[in-house]
């Protein structure tokens, strides 16, 4: 620590990260336009949304804007303790609907990711064409995911009633998806539908950097397929899998597009059981005009979001570390 607090040795590395800008300027200038489009886009938005959540922004205060009145602490105590506001109940719904709804999608897409990657990297006749029509889910946009599968979930007439009911006989009568407590798995199938291909396409890109020396030794030793899977190609792969849990952890708290084309083209509400995060906010917002607790219940769900970030890093930090 006090190596730390010496003014020369404090004096003598600050020169050093200026010797190391002037040596590497070129890469630096290379990098400075992307590093100042961050900035715009994203650290001056996040400080303004850090300031009108502290401000009572409203559609009485909106002419006011970045003058409106300060309302201190009393956005965030409308989120999260006061129970005769609106967006606290509708945010506690919202966040375990999301919780149930991130946890589910983030374990079945890595788990249906890995086995789609493990079948593709087989040989095999039209290996190609299988590849290329199990990418197309995500190639289709989430909005237009969402007006599909909106209508393929209609009680009398959408595709998934008839397949259950008519066809196969499987239950008993239509039931409704987009009400009641079957909301929530009429919105996690359609986004596990959409992000298992990205995420296949990154495992098998895992998968064909794996040397087959591995399972070549591997099979002298006599050990089986479930041995060389569990001791081989997961430890392996885990960097990536690590990768695409953070990803998809943060795209689906996050998740805006599908639940609200789903839900009246937009502008719908999927009720208590299928209400997320993104949607709440977004209607508490905007139609409701509560724009100051609006920004403070978004810092609320930016700081669970970088908690579960630093839980991540630990889980995975011996993962991501490289070799020198």
């Amino acid at each position: 620590m006090e190596i730390e607090k010496n003014p020369v040795i404090r004096t003598r590395r600050e020169n050093g990260i200026i010797k190391n800008i002037r040596k590497n300027k070129f890469a630096y200038a290379l990098i400075a336009p992307a590093v100042i489009a961050m900035v715009i886009v994203q650290l001056i938005p996040m400080i303004q949304g850090l300031y009108f959540s502290i401000l009572k922004l409203n559609q009485f205060t909106l002419k006011q804007f970045l003058n409106a009145p300060f309302a201190g602490f009393d956005n965030f105590n409308k989120v999260l303790f006061d129970t005769s506001s609106n967006m606290r109940s509708g945010f506690l719904e919202a966040l375990r609907n999301t919780g149930i709804y991130g946890l589910i999608c983030s374990v079945l897409v890595i788990v249906l990711g890995l086995a789609s990657a493990m079948v593709v990297n087989r040989e095999f006749k039209f290996r190609g064409i299988a590849r290329t029509l199990l990418l197309t889910p995500w190639v289709v946009p989430s909005y237009v995911v969402g007006m599909l599968w909106g209508f393929m979930w209609q009680q009398d007439t959408g595709i998934i009633n008839r397949i259950l009911v008519d066809w196969l006989h499987i239950l008993p009568s239509k039931p409704f998806w987009l009400t009641g407590p079957n909301v929530l798995p009429a919105i996690i199938i359609p986004t596990i539908w959409r992000n298992v291909p990205l995420v296949m396409i990154m495992l098998l890109a895992g998968l064909q950097s794996i040397s087959d020396d591995f399972y070549e030794a591997a099979e002298i030793d006599g050990a089986n397929a479930v041995q060389k899977f569990r001791n081989i190609t997961l430890p392996l792969l885990k960097p990536v899998i690590g990768i695409q849990m953070l990803f998809g952890m943060i795209n689906y708290i996050y998740s805006y597009n599908i639940v609200s084309m789903m839900f009246g083209h937009g502008a719908g509400y999927p009720g208590k059981w299928g209400d997320l995060l993104m949607t709440n906010i977004q209607r508490n917002s905007f139609q409701t005009w509560n724009f100051g607790t609006g920004a403070a219940a978004t810092i609320v769900v930016m700081i669970c979001v970088l908690t579960l970030v630093w839980i991540w890093y630990r889980v995975f930090r011996d993962s991501l570390v490289v070799d020198e």
